[in-house]
């Protein structure tokens, strides 16, 4: 579950500075870091990897290299050790080459993009055109993709309208469309789709895949924004969750993303004349992060 601010914690914050509750790690991210930790813990003689980054945040991917557990960027031709999935998931045939490698894979997948994937092989198994709403060059949109690919070719990876109309002939033709959602999307770009598919399509199967904490971490922030002169967002910029974030409270308030508390000097003029400063983070954004963001705003 998110972690949920509490009064007890080592710092106050001044009346003028909000910190949302939902910010920082989901239960995902959480159960991601801190089982890898368990893993090079458990077994100091072995290699541990991870196969790309292990969540979207260069603060967390460092510590971990300090900690002996490396990054691959790909799947060398031989290796020995332990190498994780990381919690965006990967396609079946990527696990196999991971054990014909040498390496013994555990999977970290976040159990709710483990439903996605699971939704999108059971649409496509029973022949509905498989649409996926959500970043083609996404990881987790990748691995949903390659899994449900292994039983049907009618799959279509879009992340707003334009990107979905190349299959419009094949979606009227097919006549059933089954919708999945990358965890970490907007609500209303799956509305927006699906509004679009309803006058192309005569069947719809919506699987509303949005994570819940993804939904109560935007809904608190979209709040917290209606009274707020200055919204903070922290995370890293490769973050889906967190750009999302940003691109939401952007139409709501003045809105910064920063990845760090450093970044808060270039909005020092912005910080100053703002009374009403609201604080939320993306899924993958560290406590310690966040809480030196918090510290530094309080300075100004």
């Amino acid at each position: 579950m998110p972690r949920v601010q509490k009064k007890e914690d080592n710092y106050k914050l001044p009346k003028k500075i909000k910190l949302a509750k939902y910010a920082g790690f989901c239960y995902g991210v959480k159960r991601a870091v801190e089982t890898a930790k368990k893993l090079k813990a458990e077994n100091p003689d072995k290699n541990v990897f991870v196969l790309g980054e292990l969540i979207h945040n260069a603060h967390v991917i460092r510590e971990l290299e300090t900690l002996g557990i490396k990054t691959l960027s790909e799947i060398p031709d031989s290796g020995d050790g332990i190498c994780v999935i990381r919690s965006h998931g990967e396609s079946p045939e990527v696990i196999e080459k991971i054990k014909q490698a040498g390496f013994t894979p555990v999977d970290l997948t976040c159990p709710d993009v483990k439903k996605v994937q699971q939704t999108a092989i059971e649409l496509a198994k029973e022949g509905y055109f498989v649409v996926i709403v959500g970043k083609s060059e996404h990881p987790e949109v990748i691995a949903i993709n390659a899994n449900a690919r292994l039983w049907s070719d009618k799959i279509a990876v879009a992340e707003n309208i334009d990107q979905l109309k190349p299959y419009e002939n094949a979606i009227k033709s097919h006549r059933r469309a089954g919708v999945v959602v990358q965890t970490t999307q907007r609500i209303s770009t799956l509305n927006s789709i699906v509004e679009y598919l309803t006058s192309i399509a005569k069947e719809i199967h919506i699987a509303n895949t949005i994570c819940a904490s993804t939904s109560m971490r935007q809904n608190e922030a979209m709040e917290l924004a209606k009274t707020s002169g200055l919204m903070v967002v922290v995370g890293s910029k490769n973050s889906a969750n967190t750009t999302h974030l940003a691109e939401i409270l952007k139409n709501i308030t003045t809105t910064i993303h920063i990845e760090n508390a450093d970044e808060l000097d270039s909005y020092k003029d912005l910080i100053e004349k703002n009374d009403e400063i609201s604080v939320t983070a993306g899924a993958s954004t560290p406590q310690n992060v966040i809480e030196a963001v918090i510290e530094k705003l309080e300075k100004f």
